[in-house]
């Protein structure tokens, strides 16, 4: 195929050529009526680009097949047989794709260290979770993703599951044995969803580790805001072989999906993936170069450990994503919360991510000597400044067996049970009616349906005196938590 071809830029400029004077949505009417304050802090441009793809980019039969065109490419491009466009990020794009397996009522094996948005889709869907644990590291307090044997055991257990969701990369740079997951999903003839949202990367250069498509995955989700060069919200289905209908994945996504969807996010994934069929090798060798220089550099610094082949050396991961920098700063007597708030307040750098342990910094291909320089800059300031930062309670970590919980009721039930607050000292022993996720990563330490214990509660005591950030529970503070009613 032609991949220098960008139908929907293509669309949108001989629109934009054109002149078209809209008597429709957007009602900003490509910025004539920006108000412009606004234009001049985001730009003009970026309402002269808001167009609908009705009446817009195509005609009102969509005659030229704009978006066709574009995911045909975008298909070609990562060696799918059929991708998606998806304006509402892969949060809603994952809710689609279990959605596509598995009904209300049927079974689906999730890996448990997923994203919030996955025991949403639970709850919304009504699917029946068949909890996957993941491998736990204690010393780093790190959940890898589930190996090939752990998907094995509980589709035997559970020989009426539709299919599995596997997490890989994680936020933290660390990766499933995709195509051995997949081989055991297709022995019982299930498909493999992966939600590869942190790996639309990951087909353009051999150095990364395997791409979902090209290790036999059915079902792949990316998120291209992510290490990508498409704008936030830019997510994409990859779909091949037979176990899973494009005709119902389409239909699926059209029940969830916005009829309002956003050209812009359009126009920046047909962009970025001209951009990485023609360039990317070289881009990403230049950004492979930069993160293992940088992590070298890390390496010296005293306090910073940064992680990277080690834990698949010691099989706990099946491959690790370089371009990810992730730093313990414990040994600084600092939390990587408070690593991330100081960078932010005394050196305007924000970090991708933070927890109690460590932070992480993303090198992608729009990374140059001058980010390097600043990355590197900003930690040896850490190491220097780490005294100054006021000492916090510390967050206290449980042991990796106290975090699976038991699932005493379906996640749709309890979460629309009748519920009532019940203090932290008396929570124990009840089942949770909401979703408690520490943000970010935004991994549920309890789930709607799950006994909460004492060590979870603790847990998330400690942390919120910490300061860690829980935007989903019902009481942030977790000083009460939401519990299903007692008759």
């Amino acid at each position: 195929m032609d991949h220098s071809r960008v139908p929907v830029l293509e669309a949108l400029e001989e629109f934009r050529r054109r002149g078209d004077v809209v008597f429709g949505p957007p009602g900003h009417k490509q910025g004539r009526g920006a108000d412009p304050r606004v234009a001049e802090i985001v730009g003009l441009d970026v309402f002269r680009s808001d167009v609908l793809s009705l009446n817009g980019l195509d005609d009102r039969r969509q005659s030229q097949g704009v978006l066709g065109q574009a995911q045909e490419l975008m298909a070609d491009a990562v060696g799918a047989e059929k991708a998606f466009f998806s304006t509402c990020g892969s949060s809603l794009s994952v809710k689609t794709a279990m959605l596509a397996v598995a009904g209300p009522g049927e079974k689906l094996l999730l890996s448990r260290n997923a994203h919030k948005s996955v025991v949403a889709a639970v709850v919304v869907n009504g699917v029946e979770p068949i909890w996957v644990h993941p491998k736990f590291d204690a010393e780093r307090h790190l959940a890898h993703p589930p190996e090939a044997d752990d998907v094995r055991r509980r589709l035997q257990e559970h020989p009426d599951a539709k299919g599995m969701l596997l997490i890989t990369p994680t936020e933290w740079g660390t990766c499933a044995d995709v195509a051995a997951v997949a081989r055991v999903c297709h022995e019982f003839d299930v498909p493999l969803i992966v939600d590869e949202a942190w790996g639309a990367h990951l087909p353009f250069h051999p150095d990364l580790p395997p791409w979902g498509m090209y290790a036999e995955a059915d079902l792949v989700v990316t998120s291209v805001h992510k290490m990508g060069g498409a704008i936030e919200q830019s997510s994409v289905f990859h779909l091949q072989y037979d176990r899973v209908s494009p005709e119902t994945l389409k239909q699926r996504e059209d029940l969830l999906g916005t009829t309002s969807a956003s050209t812009l996010v359009y126009a920046t994934l047909d962009g970025w993936r001209r951009q990485m069929v023609e360039q990317g090798h070289d881009l990403l060798d230049a950004a492979l170069r930069r993160a293992e220089r940088v992590r070298s550099a890390v390496g010296d610094l005293p306090g910073l450990r940064p992680m990277g082949g080690e834990v698949v050396e010691e099989g706990l991961a099946a491959s690790f994503d370089p371009l990810k920098i992730v730093i313990d700063v414990r040994d600084l007597g600092i939390s990587g919360m408070q690593a991330a708030e100081w960078l932010r307040a005394n050196r305007q750098v924000d970090v991708g991510g933070s927890d109690s342990c460590r932070i992480s910094a993303s090198i992608t291909h729009a990374d140059d000597d001058a980010t390097e320089a600043v990355l590197l800059g900003f930690l040896r300031a850490l190491v220097e400044g780490a005294d100054s930062i006021e000492k916090q309670p510390r967050v206290r970590l449980p042991e990796p067996s106290a975090l699976e919980l038991e699932q005493a009721m379906l996640p749709r039930e309890a979460f629309f049970a009748p519920a009532e607050h019940v203090p932290a000292e008396r929570a124990a022993g009840r089942i949770a009616a909401e979703t408690i996720s520490p943000y970010p990563p935004g991994v549920p330490v309890v789930a709607p349906g799950e006994v909460i214990t004492d060590a979870v509660v603790d847990y998330l005591r400690s942390g919120v005196e910490h300061g860690v950030l829980i935007p989903d529970a019902a009481d942030s503070s977790v000083k009460t938590f939401r519990v299903v009613a007692r008759n």
